[in-house]
């Protein structure tokens, strides 16, 4: 366990990510597929466990992974840290996306809906906005911490400069502040070393850390010649660019470290994570129990100085 940034809230170093979650009736195969009894079941195993940090988006499959994380949550409401965001597109009309007043406004409360409960712990501005002004979107935030229906606030998928200045103007004014920021962060993407966690380190932020195992990469399934498999996801939601031929090799080299810890490639990818010192907690998101069950044993697997400076060397930044 660990506190998210500077606050008080004690967040489990591991977290649940609920974005497979989904009634059926969205359409985005590769992701969306776990439905309610599964749920459930994910959820209650993760409980167990000892996972008390639960992520979800009101973007993700239309809403429906908020309304069944807050059925498989509820009787266990005040137990659990829930994590949802704001920002991007959920309908048609002009209005239901991005930053704005009205926007943020109308989402929490159709995000409390859909959760089932009266606050939500964590709201995140999903990603940035570039037509609404930056003041705009701090002081509806603000309101709806204000309004008591918010605990914490961050940020997901924004540059450093743009945090920084948010964090600037929360501080003039005395809005609520950003705890921390959920960003990509794997063993072959390494780039919010470069601005990021640097800025995060002088504001005191914490990190969580979404995608660690790039799409499912770094979980070693993965072969050259299963690579554009229809049912695998990565053929269906390739976001996360990188070198796959260096990738491949980056597996090999974790498949030996994995064996010397009687692990898996995604546990030892999962654990270097957990070994940074700017890394408050890592989303991992599960569709089936034994995935789970496996990257739970993650928090167990302790990487020798060797190992880890020879991960760090494999997949270092480019100089810029």
């Amino acid at each position: 366990y660990a506190l998210l940034g500077n606050t008080g809230l004690t967040v489990s170093r591991l977290a649940f990510g609920a974005m497979t979650f989904t009634a059926g009736t969205q359409a985005l195969g590769t992701i969306y597929k776990v439905g309610a009894e599964l749920a459930g079941e994910l959820v209650g195993r993760a409980l167990d466990a000892g996972i008390n940090f639960f992520d979800t988006a009101d973007g993700y499959a239309g809403g429906e992974s908020e309304a069944l994380l807050g059925a498989a949550l509820k009787s266990r409401r005040d137990e659990v840290v829930i994590t949802t965001k704001v920002g991007f597109r959920t309908g048609p009309p002009l209005t239901r996306a991005g930053l704005s007043r009205r926007h943020i406004l109308w989402s929490v409360d159709q995000s409390l809906k859909r959760l089932g409960t009266d606050w939500i712990d964590v709201y995140i501005a999903h990603r940035e906005d570039p037509y609404t002004p930056l003041e705009e979107t701090l002081a509806a935030l603000d309101a709806v911490v204000r309004a008591g229906k918010v605990r914490y606030l961050g940020f997901s998928n924004w540059s450093a400069w743009k945090a920084a200045a948010a964090l600037e103007i929360q501080k003039a004014n005395g809005l609520a502040p950003f705890t921390h920021g959920q960003m990509y962060y794997s063993l072959v993407g390494r780039d919010v070393e470069r601005d990021i966690i640097p800025m995060m380190r002088r504001y005191g932020l914490g990190l969580t850390v979404w995608s660690p195992l790039a799409s499912g990469f770094l979980s070693g399934k993965y072969t050259r010649e299963t690579l554009s498999d229809p049912n695998n996801r990565l053929s269906g939601f390739d976001i996360l660019p990188f070198d796959k031929e260096a990738g491949f090799k980056l597996v090999e080299r974790l498949r030996t470290i994995a064996g010397a810890h009687d692990a898996s490639v995604a546990q030892v990818a999962i654990a270097w994570l957990l070994a940074r010192q700017a890394v408050t907690s890592v989303i991992i998101g599960s569709t089936k129990l034994s995935q789970l069950e496996d990257n739970l044993k993650a928090a167990a697997v302790t990487l020798t100085a060797a190992e880890t400076a020879e991960l760090d060397e494999a997949t270092g930044l480019a100089p810029v």
